[in-house]
C-alpha cells in the first residue's frame, strides 16, 4: 500500500540531512569541498527517514491549514491527549494521568532544560555508554559533570556492567540518570528483567531519572517496547519522554511528550518552560497516533527487510566488519575495528572516499571506538548504493590517500 521504494527530492527544504552535515558531522562551513558534489552524497547519517511522511499525518496538517488561522497554541483539548494515551494503552498496556503530560519541542530541549532542574551544580549526570551525544551536551549546557558506565559488548550484543552501574548509582554526588530506551546507538530492547533490575537499583539510590524513549515504537517485529514507567509504577522521580517524530518521520515538526510524575518537578517546569507549541505539529502528531498504525506496520516489514540485506551484504564484501541486526531504531551500529585504528576519523574518511555521510563513534561519547552508525531508514536502493560505497572505500583505503591523510 506504501511505496518505500520512492525517492524523495529533499533539496530546497532547508533540511539539515542535506544543508546542514558540515556543521554538525564536521564543525565547518560551506568552504570545506569535497570530491562529491553535496546532491551525490548518499546520507546516512542523522536519525530521520528517507521515507514519505505518512499521508494521515499529511491530511491532519492540512485539515488543520483549512482553518485557515493559526495563533498561540498549546495542547488545550483533550483530544491529544486520549489519542497519545490510546496509543500508549494499546501498544505498552500502560497507562499514566493526564496532569503527567507536559509538552516540549522535543526530547533534547527537555532534557536541557529538565537537567537543570533537578541537578544542583554540584551534583552529577549518570549514562550508560556508547551514548547519544546529547546526553552528555545535556550535561554540559547545565555545567553538571557526566559520568558514565560503559555497556559491555560480548559480539555486538550490549548489557549493563551490573557492578559498575551500582557503584556509580552509590555515589552521593549523582543525582540524575539518564536512560535510553531502546538504546541508542546499540539498537537493544532492554528486557523487562533487565528493566526491573535497574529499577531495583536506581529506587535504592533514590535517583532521578529520565527515561528517553523515542525508538519505542521502532522494534523489529516480534519485539514488545516496556516503558520504564510500566516497571516502576510508583516511583514519583521518574520522567519519561516519547514523540512521534522518529515513529512517522516528523522529525522538525518539534513536538514531544514529556511525562512528569513529580508535581513540584513539573510545577517548575510549567513556571520556566516557554510553553507553546506548533498547531500543525499538534494536529499531525494527533493524527498519527489516532490513524498511523497501519503505515508504522508496513513501515516496519520494509525496515526488517533493509537490515536483513545490511547484515547479507557487509557479510558478502566486508566478511571482518562485525555488525548484528539491531533490536530496536533503524540505526544500524558497525563496527569496523579490523580496517581502522581507534584514532581515524571514519566520518571523514567515508565522506571523502566514498562519498557517504554517516556518524562515527568519536560522536558517541566513550566507548565506541572503531564503530559506524548507519540509517537504514531508506530505500532499498539507496541503502544498496551506501553499502557499496562503503565496502569499496574500506576494500580499497590505502590504495590513495584522502583528506586527513598525509
Amino acid at each position: 500500500m506504501y511505496d518505500f521504494d520512492e525517492i524523495i527530492d529533499r533539496r530546497h527544504t532547508n533540511a539539515m540531512n542535506t544543508d546542514g552535515f558540515r556543521d554538525y558531522i564536521f564543525h565547518a562551513d560551506e568552504s570545506m569541498v569535497f570530491p562529491y558534489k553535496d546532491e551525490e552524497f548518499i546520507r546516512m547519517w542523522v536519525a530521520d527517514m528517507e521515507f514519505a511522511t505518512p499521508d494521515v499525518v499529511i491530511d491532519g496538517i492540512r485539515e488543520r491549514l483549512d482553518k485557515r488561522i493559526f495563533g498561540y497554541t498549546r495542547v488545550f483539548e483533550k483530544s491529544y491527549f486520549d489519542a497519545f494515551a490510546a496509543w500508549c494503552r494499546r501498544r505498552y498496556g500502560w497507562e499514566f494521568g493526564r496532569e503527567e503530560l507536559v509538552m516540549s519541542n522535543g526530547v533534547i530541549p527537555a532534557l536541557f532544560e529538565l537537567v537543570e532542574y533537578i541537578c544542583a551544580p554540584d551534583e552529577k549526570v549518570l549514562f550508560l555508554t556508547p551514548s547519544y551525544a546529547y546526553f552528555k551536551y545535556a550535561a554540559d549546557h547545565s555545567a553538571r559533570e557526566y559520568v558514565c558506565s560503559d555497556l559491555v559488548n560480548t559480539d555486538g550484543y550490549y548489557s549493563i556492567d551490573w557492578d559498575d552501574f551500582e557503584r556509580r548509582c552509590a555515589d552521593e554526588k549523582t543525582r540524575l540518570f539518564i536512560h535510553c530506551n531502546p538504546h541508542n546507538p546499540s539498537g537493544r530492547v532492554w528486557s523487562p528483567e533487565e528493566l526491573a533490575r535497574l529499577a531495583d537499583i536506581l529506587e535504592r539510590h533514590d535517583l532521578w531519572v529520565i527515561s528517553d524513549e523515542i525508538h519505542c515504537d521502532l522494534l523489529r517485529r516480534g519485539l514488545v517496547h516496556t516503558p520504564l514507567g510500566k516497571v516502576m509504577p510508583d516511583y514519583g522521580k521518574l520522567v519519561t519522554c516519547m514523540a512521534p517524530s522518529k515513529t512517522f518521520n516528523m522529525a522538525g515538526l518539534m513536538l514531544s511528550n514529556i511525562l512528569i510524575r513529580d508535581e513540584g518537578l513539573r510545577r517548575t517546569w510549567l513556571e520556566r518552560h516557554y510553553n507553546f507549541d506548533n498547531p500543525l505539529s499538534i494536529a499531525g502528531a494527533q493524527a498519527a497516533y489516532e490513524k498511523g498504525e497501519p503505515w508504522l506496520t508496513e513501515m516496519q516489514a520494509y525496515l526488517d527487510a533493509n537490515f536483513a540485506f545490511a547484515g547479507e551484504y557487509l557479510a558478502g564484501h566486508l566478511p571482518r566488519a562485525k555488525y548484528r541486526v539491531s533490536e530496536a531504531t533503524y540505526l544500524a551500529w558497525v563496527a569496523l575495528g579490523e580496517y581502522f585504528a581507534p584514532d581515524e576519523d571514519l566520518p571523514m574518511f567515508f565522506a571523502y572516499r566514498a562519498g557517504v555521510l554517516l556518524e562515527g563513534g568519536n560522536m558517541f561519547v566513550q566507548n565506541s571506538d572503531c564503530f559506524i552508525r548507519l540509517n537504514l531508514a531508506c530505500p532499498r536502493a539507496v541503502l544498496e548504493e551506501g553499502l557499496r560505497r562503503i565496502c569499496v572505500a574500506v576494500n580499497t583505503k590505502h590504495t590513495e590517500p584522502y583528506r586527513g591523510e598525509n
